[in-house]
């Protein structure tokens, strides 16, 4: 398999490989819910266990190598679980379903959480998890979730900030560490290069270092072309990236990232619409769409197993 870590700024290896057709494989994550919003803002977005499974399951026969799961609380199913044992059952579901597929469970979890919740998820043994590298600041406005949706609420005004210090961004580097799970560390800013340049500093993440650019959110960078480019240019050596655009920026941010010889998120954590006033029908389908565009662009879609190798994982998948 082509090489998967290269000097992404380095144009003359760019135009080789482009030339050659050996960028790396496609690694493509699906973030099937998130933790903030759930059907009151597309019917179609997964909340219980069985959806969760159900349309992972679709996601990965659409092409998507990897999932990204926020499990939801049983008694609020609009907002992420902070309990070791939901994430076992969705993660056993997941797993009975897409039997290689690499499983990240989520330390972000929802506003408001402890770091005790936020945490808990890791003792479900995920493959991988994500490392958020600074503190998230949120203001929006949650629509109103009406019955007959289970654990209706009223339209909610959020303002607040989730901490996350130098100090505790190692703490949960280094209970990921403890686990023997792989961390995906969230850039949402170029100044977060200093976070994981001291992550690695202090050894608590392998090579090759996943980065995810989180682009187009509050406080993140803005989703231009210029900022993407930039935070490329920020890399660390021997690090893979993926591109995560939210919202109307979603498309263009991954279309940039598959050109570019990167790898890509989408699902409906990250935006619940197809196209301008269409909501989409399912993970797969935005999938489906990112596998047609990269054949289009020329990227192979890397199936579960090239990933595992591409991200120094363990060929056997983990059990549940």
């Amino acid at each position: 398999m082509t090489d998967s870590v290269w000097d992404y700024r380095n144009p003359y290896e760019w135009m080789k490989r482009v030339q050659t057709s050996t960028l790396p494989p496609l690694m493509i994550c699906v973030a099937v819910s998130g933790g903030v919003q759930g059907k009151e803002a597309n019917p179609n977005l997964p909340e219980t266990p069985e959806e969760l499974a159900e349309s992972t399951q679709g996601a990965y026969k659409a092409g998507a190598s990897l999932v990204h799961v926020h499990a939801r609380d049983p008694e609020k199913l609009y907002e992420s679980a902070g309990s070791a044992e939901v994430y076992r059952q969705v993660n056993g579901a997941i797993r009975e379903r897409c039997p290689d597929m690499v499983i990240n469970n989520t330390t972000g979890g929802s506003w408001g959480m402890s770091v005790e919740e936020r945490l808990s998820c890791l003792d479900a043994r995920p493959e991988m998890a994500t490392l958020n590298l600074g503190p998230d600041m949120y203001k929006m406005t949650l629509k109103e979730r009406k019955a007959p949706l289970p654990h209706p609420r009223p339209k909610q005004e959020l303002d607040g900030c989730m901490s996350n210090t130098y100090g505790e961004v190692a703490a949960f580097a280094r209970a990921m560490k403890e686990r023997s799970i792989k961390p995906e560390m969230e850039m949402y800013q170029p100044g977060h290069v200093w976070v994981v340049r001291d992550v690695i500093a202090q050894g608590l993440a392998e090579p090759p270092y996943l980065i995810q650019f989180v682009m187009g959110y509050q406080t993140s960078s803005y989703a231009t072309p210029a900022n993407l480019l930039g935070m490329i240019n920020e890399l660390p050596e021997q690090s893979i990236y993926q591109v995560a655009g939210l919202g109307p920026f979603q498309l263009s941010m991954t279309v940039m990232s598959i050109i570019l010889g990167g790898h890509v998120r989408v699902g409906l954590e990250d935006n619940v619409y197809l196209s301008k006033g269409r909501l989409l029908a399912s993970n797969a389908e935005m999938v489906e769409r990112i596998v047609r565009l990269a054949r289009d662009l020329n990227r192979e879609i890397a199936t579960p197993a090239q990933t595992r190798q591409m991200l120094s994982l363990s060929q056997t998948p983990s059990r549940y």
